[in-house]
Parts: C-alpha cells; structure tokens; sequence
C-alpha cells in the first residue's frame, strides 16, 4: 500500500492516469538502493509532455498513522526522449526517479519479484489468488490517495516458462487506471513444498497490470456498422521476471 501510486498527465484527450508502484534496486558495492518506478509502458506513452504528476504521499502524524497527498511534478523526458527503459516484448516500464527525503518510504525490494525457480518452488498454480492495487477510473481509497484493493484469481495456463508465456490471466474486474499496479500473492501458514506439515509466510509480486481483455464484436446493420466490445471481467498480468529483466536495462546509476 505504501509503494504503490498515483501517477497522472496529460494526453491527446485531456488527461490520463494510472498506477505505478516503486522498487529499490541495491546499488553495487553499497548498502544504499535507488528509487525505480516500475508501471506498464502505454501508461506513460500516452501522457504526453516532459512532467507528469506522480501523487506521493507523506505520514504528517505518527501516532494516528495519518498521512497527506503529496503531488509532485516528475520528469518523464528529457528533450522529448524517454527517460524510461521498455522492455522489448512486454508493457512495462522503469525508470529511476528522486524522492524529496521528506517523503521517503521503506522500499520493496528486487526480491520480492518472483521468477521461474520462485513459481516452481511454490507450487503457484491457476486458482491461486493474488491481490493487486491500483486506481479504477482514478479512484482512490482514500484523501491521502492510498490505492484501492482488488483481488482475484489466476485464470491461464500454462504460467511457465515466463520468458515465453510473457503473461497470464487475472480473474478481476480492471478499469482504466488499474493499468501498472501490482498484482501480488501473500498467503499465511501454507504448507510448505517438501516438508512434513511445516508452514511458511509467501509475500512476494506475481506482476503488473498491463490491460483488461475485451470481447469485440463487429455488428453490421443496413446501413452502418460497428465494433462492440464486451468486457470479459478479465485483467492480463505481465510476469514479474519481465519487471526485474527490464530494471537490468538501466544503467548501474541513474
């Protein structure tokens, strides 16, 4: 909840938005992380200009655990270049950005995407179920524009291997501003692969939203003829290695 964001601009159309969540990624030969935002690419291409409004967020009292909006102008080009990475095949960009130190946050860390060997290792399988955040049509949960929690199960098979299948099939209902939240699996006392009734805690990130999946139709009438679309209740989730894969494309430094 406290890594996942608001991030808004202007479009041909007026004004776009979606969510995008931030990651630490370790600086070599340091203890110290950067701050990279991770959403899906069409997110940011549609926005056009060099700033977008990225909704960070600020805990003003400790003690009620109450917290502020804090909009704040963020360079997505630089002389009308990406300042973000893309990966080749998939809808997902990253890119470094600064945080007022007023503002910082306990990061997620590159652990927490999970790859082929995590899948396997935890039996992840369709049926499982994941939660993902994000801002159906700009929503909030709240003044402090906290996202809002879904959850839903994995609908596609097969998952694996990630590098091919690229993406797979979340049993929810997304909207427009879902896209580049994401989807995570958490899940207390499951038994764990291999032991004999031992139990463990799985936190880790599935993906990210990239898209709802459509049904369309082309209806022809005596004189005129159109494309219906119905929507299906279906959200496509990129993996999460293709994530970690397009955070590899930065340079070691920003």
């Amino acid at each position: 909840m406290e890594s996942t964001f608001l991030i808004e601009g202007h479009s041909a159309s007026g004004s776009t938005f979606g969510t995008c969540f931030i990651i630490r990624r370790p600086i070599p030969n340091t203890n110290r992380g950067q701050y990279v935002m991770v959403t899906a690419a069409h997110v940011l291409e549609e926005m056009q200009g060099d700033v977008a409004v990225l909704h960070l967020r600020r805990k003003v009292d400790e003690h009620t655990n109450s917290w502020v909006d804090v909009p704040t102008p963020t360079p997505i080009r630089a002389n009308n270049q990406p300042l973000w990475k893309r990966h080749p095949e998939a809808d997902v960009a990253v890119m470094y950005i600064n945080v007022p130190p007023e503002d910082a946050m306990d990061l997620l860390g590159m652990q927490l995407l999970a790859d082929d060997k995590m899948l396997i290792e935890y039996e992840i399988k369709p049926g499982d179920e994941l939660r993902c955040l994000g801002y159906p049509l700009g929503i909030a949960s709240n003044n402090a524009k906290f996202p809002v929690l879904r959850s839903g199960r994995i609908a596609s098979y097969p998952l694996l291997p990630t590098d091919k299948t690229k993406t797979f099939l979340l049993d929810f209902r997304v909207f427009k501003g879902n896209s580049g939240g994401p989807a995570f699996f958490v899940e207390r006392y499951r038994v764990r692969p291999g032991t004999l009734g031992g139990f463990t805690n799985y936190h880790f990130i599935m993906g990210l939203v990239s898209q709802e999946l459509l049904y369309s139709e082309q209806v022809v009438g005596p004189y005129s003829q159109e494309v219906r679309q119905t929507q299906l209740g279906l959200a496509v989730i990129v993996h999460a290695s293709l994530i970690k894969q397009t955070i590899e494309m930065l340079p070691s430094t920003p």
